[in-house]
């Protein structure tokens, strides 16, 4: 089922000189659902270009997901911070964030579907090189990403940041397109050794690309700078780390180039 495409609100502002970023609130549906995502890219650019698909932290379709986005857009892609939750639901308490991820990862389909709704809708953008589609994603959305690799979705790179890595759907071979990245705090106590283990394994079986980097003393959520802060409010073991933050975030660009030069 193709997205439909209920409202766009523009929004323009300058991350560099020369750059015209514009930032749109789209809304789009699944089924019965209404979707809120946000799609950023630079209008000062005429050509097409890759498209990158943004998938939230546990907390939902949040200020973070969309800053990612446009800071996608201001590197010359256009991206699509994506609302796995419906209705641009967002979890103020670790009970409903764990909650509204639950409801999403026992329906992998609807999950999927959910996905491909904002991947139509991205690849039909006007900026946008529909063939060219890769997808990143933090914790829960790093989750996400890599289901949707496996699960055979034709993406260029997936890329999952402090993202959960036990599978659903475990890898095949001959059925993941995507080369996958995977950035992991080493320090991170939701990941425990025998994910990594077994990812690895799976990912050796399924014959796939990938990547898999541990950032020594990173805990959980290394890459939000609001991780410290909602650490501290939630006696969580979350932390941002700027090192690490920036070393993957640098990693990933470089993966990018390299797929779209």
């Amino acid at each position: 089922m193709k997205p439909i495409i209920i409202g766009i609100f523009l929004v323009a502002f300058s991350l560099a000189a020369g750059a015209a970023v514009v930032g749109e609130p789209v809304e789009y549906r699944y089924g019965g659902t209404l979707m809120k995502g946000y799609l950023a890219y630079d209008d000062a650019v005429m050509d097409k270009r890759p498209g990158i698909l943004v998938v939230h932290e546990w907390w939902g379709h949040n200020e973070y997901a969309r800053n990612r986005a446009k800071q996608l857009a201001g590197m010359g892609y256009t991206a699509l911070a994506v609302d796995m939750y419906g209705d641009g639901k967002l979890a103020n308490h670790p009970k409903d964030a764990g909650k509204f991820a639950g409801e999403v990862k026992k329906n992998m389909s609807v999950a999927t579907e959910r996905f491909k709704a904002a991947m139509s809708l991205l690849q039909n953008h006007k900026s946008v090189a529909s063939e060219d589609i890769s997808a990143i994603g933090y914790c829960f959305g790093g989750g996400i990403v890599l289901e949707m690799a496996r699960r055979g979705l034709d993406l260029d790179l997936v890329g999952s940041f402090h993202g959960s890595l036990p599978a659903v759907k475990p890898a095949e071979k001959g059925v993941v397109k995507a080369e996958v990245l995977v950035f992991n705090g080493a320090d991170d106590p939701f990941v425990k050794q025998e994910h990594i283990d077994a990812f690895m394994a799976e990912m050796a079986h399924a014959n796939v690309k990938h990547s898999f980097t541990n950032y020594p003393g990173a805990k959980h959520s290394f890459t939000n700078p609001d991780a410290d802060k909602f650490g501290k409010q939630f006696e969580l073991p979350l932390a941002y780390d700027q090192q690490a933050d920036q070393q993957s975030w640098a990693a990933l660009s470089k993966a990018l180039n390299s797929i779209y030069k």
